[in-house]
């Protein structure tokens, strides 16, 4: 058909000359099989008119070695039909037709070409009076998993919002395809710009999708969104983009079809321009902030005993005021280093950690409620070798006996400790289900050396411990697994009071 030959030739025409947006691929690919001769070496670009303007629009003019000009320009319909040379009515009629194609989720473009004598070329593209040729219609269905990808958005508690230059009724039904939350609420740009600063905030707070958007509307979304204090992520890859990525907090640009200025303006760029990396991204990202904490929760929870058992004896000149000498200290360190540098490092994330909301801006690191919880932890577990202390004592324990029996109540609470703590919220038993070799190796170490200590005499001696029967060892098992696993009820219970409230609401 020589009218569809020559839309698809000047939609060609004024697309970049090395494409990379996927849509002016396919209009070269197109005309690459459509056309018997290819006419893109026998022209030069002598004239560009960039994208722009509201709707926007794009023209090109070439021009060949015997003065032969092509002149295209294709961009949004509503910008073709404007400076075209069509009647109202006729405006009308592709009007319908724009509407019905894109209320079945195609992406529209119309295009048109003019004529121009001389070199003096208008300053604006809308100067030039073009011949509407047509209109074109990009199918571009969403990848078979994406569902799954925005509901994982949904379920980590991040709202999306679709900012876009298409039309209102494309946006929705590709939306609906792709099955974005709230796809009929639409605000389009020319739409957002005519609000009060205070409709604006609530505007974006209500509405998922805004279309026919362009740079400044773009960038009012973002800045409303920072003043209302949500953390922004802005994803683009035109030049359209730029601004509204530069404002955000982080800027991601498409690394495939992201043009320089969109990269540029990022602060990251995705390589292969799939969203669910994103969502990987966001999981390690939430994995390596629990990890830290736990870290950190454990360093605080361990030492508390230590430094507590060291100073107490001596502060109140108890029957053996020195129970811990530094040897025994460095090894507990020796022992808590890798425990909390390494072990949490490769801790698994809890499997709720993707079903949490985001943290807001103001949190800090620690909550009041963390960091009791962790001091009471070291307390009690203080508590329970305080107990095995005066126990041994009453008991006509000696020094090197009672230093042992305390020292053994520490290394069994800080390996229940080890395991309690890896989640603040599943039990110890649910915990065992995930996979973390380091954990299991560093306290087998730990019972091994603890054998040595106890079982091996040069070293039982050069510690100054001395040997434990069973039942000795049993009652410091017993008071380390009391002195820790005490929190598997605080856990229960939030479990419980967590069960309820889903229930009432």
């Amino acid at each position: 058909n020589p009218d569809v030959s020559d839309i698809i030739m000047h939609a060609m025409w004024s697309s970049e000359p090395v494409p990379f947006d996927p849509m002016e691929k396919s209009l070269h690919q197109v005309y690459e099989q459509s056309q018997t001769i290819d006419q893109r070496e026998m022209f030069q670009m002598i004239h560009e008119y960039p994208l722009g303007g509201n709707p926007p629009m794009m023209t090109h003019i070439y021009e060949d070695k015997n003065g032969q000009r092509i002149i295209s320009a294709k961009g949004a319909p509503e910008a073709i039909l404007a400076v075209s040379n069509l009647t109202e009515n006729e405006k009308g009629e592709i009007k319908k037709q724009v509407n019905t194609l894109a209320a079945q989720g195609y992406r529209i473009l119309a295009v048109g070409k003019s004529k121009w004598e001389g070199s003096n070329f208008p300053e604006a593209q809308q100067d030039f009076v073009f011949l509407f040729l047509g209109l074109l219609a990009f199918e571009d269905l969403p990848k078979e998993d994406i569902q799954q990808v925005f509901s994982q958005i949904h379920d980590a508690g991040i709202q999306l919002k679709v900012i876009t230059g298409d039309y209102t009724d494309t946006t929705r039904a590709i939306a609906k395809q792709a099955g974005i939350i709230n796809y009929t609420s639409a605000i389009s740009g020319e739409e957002l710009m005519q609000q009060s600063e205070e409709d604006l905030m609530q505007t974006v707070e209500e509405r998922t999708l805004f279309t026919r958007m362009f740079p400044d509307a773009k960038l009012a979304v973002v800045k409303a969104l920072k003043k209302k204090g949500e953390i922004v992520t802005m994803l683009g890859d035109g030049v359209n983009d730029s601004p509204a990525l530069k404002a955000a907090h982080i800027g991601v640009a498409m690394g495939n079809k992201g043009t320089e200025i969109a990269k540029a303006a990022a602060d990251l760029v995705i390589t292969n321009d799939y969203l669910g990396k994103l969502i990987i991204g966001i999981a390690a990202g939430r994995r390596i902030y629990a990890n830290i904490k736990k870290a950190i929760q454990y360093i605080i929870s361990i030492h508390i005993p230590i430094i507590l058992i060291v100073a107490l004896p001596l502060f109140f000149g108890w029957v053996y005021p020195e129970i811990f000498t530094p040897l025994h200290v460095i090894f507990l360190e020796l022992v808590m280093g890798p425990t909390c540098s390494i072990v949490y490092e490769n801790e698994p994330m809890d499997k709720n950690t993707m079903y949490q909301p985001p943290r807001p801006m103001t949190d800090t690191f620690f909550k009041w409620t963390e960091l009791t919880l962790s001091i009471l932890q070291g307390l009690i577990i203080t508590l329970g070798m305080l107990f095995i202390y005066q126990y041994s004592v009453n008991h006509g324990g000696s020094e090197a006996h009672t230093r042992t029996m305390v020292f053994i109540t520490l290394i069994f609470s800080n390996i229940f400790l080890s395991f309690a703590n890896r989640s603040f919220y599943y039990s110890i038993i649910e915990s065992f289900k995930k996979y973390n070799p380091l954990l299991i190796g560093i306290n087998v170490l730990v019972l091994g050396s603890l054998f040595v200590f106890l079982y091996f005499p040069p070293a039982t001696s050069f510690f100054m411990l001395t040997s434990l029967g069973l039942s000795d060892i049993g009652i410091t098992f017993g008071v380390a697994a009391v002195s820790v696993l005490w929190f598997e009820l605080y856990k229960w219970i939030k479990r419980l009071t967590e069960k309820r409230g889903h229930i009432n609401t």
